[in-house]
């Protein structure tokens, strides 16, 4: 038998995003360690709060950065509503060219 993940939300995130979008590239923060004493935070024992995502996919082209955020959050509503699951969560979102255009200008 499998122990138990020691980051389920870091888990679920990964996977939804990664079934829903197909990224090219995805990268996971778990910044929650930066938040625990602030005030909101007093009292939940989650360990899984607070996270960035940097996500490139072919799924955002076309897309403003406003529909592409809101399909983010659409896939983790019900962990960001339910007590002790995401409190934030911080998006970069690029499709493939972004990526690699941001990439040259960091070259120069």
């Amino acid at each position: 038998m499998a122990a138990a993940s020691n980051t389920p939300m870091e888990d679920l995130i990964r996977r939804r995003v990664t079934e829903a979008l197909n990224p090219k590239t995805f990268e996971i923060y778990n910044d929650s360690h930066k938040h625990a004493h602030h005030a909101p935070m007093q009292g939940v024992t989650s360990k899984e709060t607070h996270f960035r995502l940097v996500i490139t996919s072919d799924a955002f082209e076309g897309q403003p950065l406003r529909a592409r955020h809101q399909s983010i959050y659409s896939l983790l509503k019900d962990e960001m509503a339910m007590e002790g699951g995401i409190h934030a969560l911080q998006l970069k979102t690029r499709t493939p060219a972004e990526e690699e255009k941001q990439e040259k200008k960091n070259q120069e």
